[in-house]
């Protein structure tokens, strides 16, 4: 909008009958601020599944050393055929941030955030409703150019109603880390992050416990492969027990990229993902799931305007 003001508007709809067949980033996202992020880690079978996630949000970088920007977000999540998916429900959230960043110097960043949000879960026994509030400091360290740590914590505020149960109200820390090194060959991520989250599909919100890490090496100027696996833990707030379905995912990528030519990319991948919902019968049936694929990618770019 200016030269110090930026606008972001992204909405993305997604129908698939597979989550795993789709692009999957072989880099971890690293964890800065705390910024939220939709909780993905609960994986349906062979479903028809229809997402749609949308945000918007505008930045000010009112000095050189300083930022403040502010953002919306929501998003949804259906099954259109719930017998294909017993266990599983609609859910939806929505929420908005605020943040203010500082640069003490070439090394050393710190900011704060706060952020609000709303998660709906609709089992088939009634709505459960969660409203959280959080506050959260972080700070980001770059020990070389090649290599930073970035910290956040603060306390988290949250509100549960589930039809059939008193109200949940309380506080609980929030808060992860991560680290990331980028060498002239060698990349490597790796980040954990701790907070109440979406059910992604579970019978209400959850306290999400999330880790991951990745290694992608430059074998020649046309070749590189990739390395990365991550781990998911997800507990229901204030469930009614016939629909505390919680449970961990863990998950496993190796893949090979080669380039051909100057727009042309062929990735070989495999990708192994074991689940543990011992009450949801549409995961515990099978709770393995393998995905080998191979992506072919042309890319071009033209300028606008000219």
């Amino acid at each position: 909008l200016s030269p110090h003001v930026t606008l972001s508007v992204r909405d993305t709809l997604m129908k698939t009958s597979n989550v795993l067949n789709q692009p999957t980033s072989d880099l971890a996202s690293p964890v800065s601020g705390g910024v939220a992020v939709p909780n993905n880690s609960v994986i349906a079978p062979l479903a028809d599944t229809l997402t749609n996630n949308a945000n918007v949000s505008m930045t000010y970088q009112f000095s050189a050393n300083g930022m403040i920007g502010a953002s919306g977000t929501f998003t949804n999540l259906h099954y259109p055929n719930e017998a294909q998916v017993p266990g599983l429900y609609d859910s939806s959230s929505r929420g908005g941030s605020a943040f203010y960043n500082h640069r003490l110097s070439k090394m050393h960043y710190i900011g704060a955030t706060y952020q609000y949000q709303m998660f709906l879960a609709y089992p088939t026994v009634g709505q459960s409703e969660t409203q959280t509030s959080s506050i959260y400091l972080f700070y980001t360290v770059y020990l070389r150019p090649t290599l930073s740590i970035s910290v956040f914590g603060g306390p988290q505020y949250s509100n549960t109603v589930q039809v059939g149960l008193p109200t949940m109200t309380g506080w609980s820390p929030a808060g992860g880390a991560s680290m990331s090194w980028q060498g002239k060959l060698t990349s490597f991520a790796a980040s954990y992050s701790r907070s109440i989250n979406s059910g992604g599909g579970l019978a209400g919100a959850v306290e999400a416990s999330t880790a991951s890490g990745s290694f992608r090496r430059q074998l020649t100027r046309m070749l590189s492969i990739s390395l990365g696996g991550s781990y998911a833990s997800n507990d229901v707030l204030d469930a009614l027990p016939a629909l505390n379905n919680g449970g961990q995912t863990i998950s496993g990528i190796a893949s090979v990229q080669r380039q051909i030519g100057e727009h042309f990319n062929l990735q070989a991948q495999y990708m192994r993902v074991h689940q543990s919902y011992s009450e949801i019968a549409a995961i515990s049936n099978i709770p393995d799931r393998n995905r080998v694929a191979l992506n072919i990618s042309y890319q071009f770019s033209r300028p606008l305007g000219r």
